[in-house]
């Protein structure tokens, strides 16, 4: 089974079809969700994700309801978070992560939230807040990655602050 299907299992969030693969540029300028790719044998799924180059992105497209109950589950506050934009889950040079933009009804502000997954366990390395008003970002870790969140056009790849408000927040390849 591949790295990125146990992450999957791991998370309890079920895929849609099978793992595709796309150029990386592609993949995370894509703000709506991707296309269902059909299942193929499980063999030729992880040759596939094995022989990945370093410009591409292999990726799974998730069930809806699978991350409101990721989101529920994890932060312990059922309906505190929901999601507003497709999530991503995806290996890329060698990360697994998985990527959950969803509206904090608790702080009344979008957020972005970002997880490394790696042999230890799930690791937060991005939490974003955000509003038309400001943007507050902690990236513990995010460093340790090939990838930076962008506010309004600015990659920002580590630290804690705040910065403008903004009306999206992306997570994208570092110096892309």
């Amino acid at each position: 089974m591949s790295r990125l299907r146990n992450i999957l299992l791991g998370a309890g969030v079920a895929a849609v079809g099978g793992i595709g693969t796309k150029m990386a540029v592609d993949y995370f300028r894509n703000r709506g969700k991707e296309e269902e790719v059909p299942e193929v044998e499980e063999e030729e799924e992880e040759a596939t994700v094995a022989n990945l180059s370093p410009e591409e992105v292999a990726y799974a497209v998730v069930e809806d309801d699978s991350i409101q109950s990721f989101l529920d589950a994890s932060f312990g506050a059922p309906g505190r978070y929901v999601p507003t934009r497709p999530p991503k889950v995806f290996s890329y040079q060698g990360e697994e992560c998985m990527v959950i933009w969803a509206y904090d009804n608790e702080k009344e502000k979008n957020q972005l939230l970002a997880f490394k997954y790696t042999d230890a366990g799930r690791k937060m390395v991005a939490s974003v807040g955000y509003t038309a008003d400001g943007t507050d970002y902690n990236l513990p870790g995010l460093d340790e990655t090939p990838f930076a969140i962008e506010v309004n056009g600015e990659q920002i790849t580590s630290g804690q602050g705040e910065t403008d408000g903004t009306d999206e927040v992306d997570f994208v390849p570092a110096g892309a």
